[in-house]
């Protein structure tokens, strides 16, 4: 594990350890859950917009009869 030296308001950092607390956490410990959500939101973007490229060539906006929508 690497160590980070992060700044921030001490009001700021004093709400945090107060909620850590509270959920019976510490203040490195929110940090690493919220770098890691952080960094997931990336991965989820590129998963996206892998998706859409794979389904490019579905076209939304197309109207079905009703003998397509009820192929089986």
């Amino acid at each position: 594990m690497k160590n980070v030296t992060l700044s921030a308001d001490a009001d700021l950092i004093e709400q945090v350890r107060l909620v850590a607390r509270a959920q019976h956490k510490t203040l490195n410990a929110v940090s690493r859950e919220w770098l890691q959500q952080y960094a997931g939101q990336s991965g989820s973007a590129q998963e996206v917009d892998s998706l859409l490229k794979r389904l490019s060539h579905v076209r939304a906006s197309r109207h079905f009869i009703r003998a397509e929508m009820n192929e089986r």
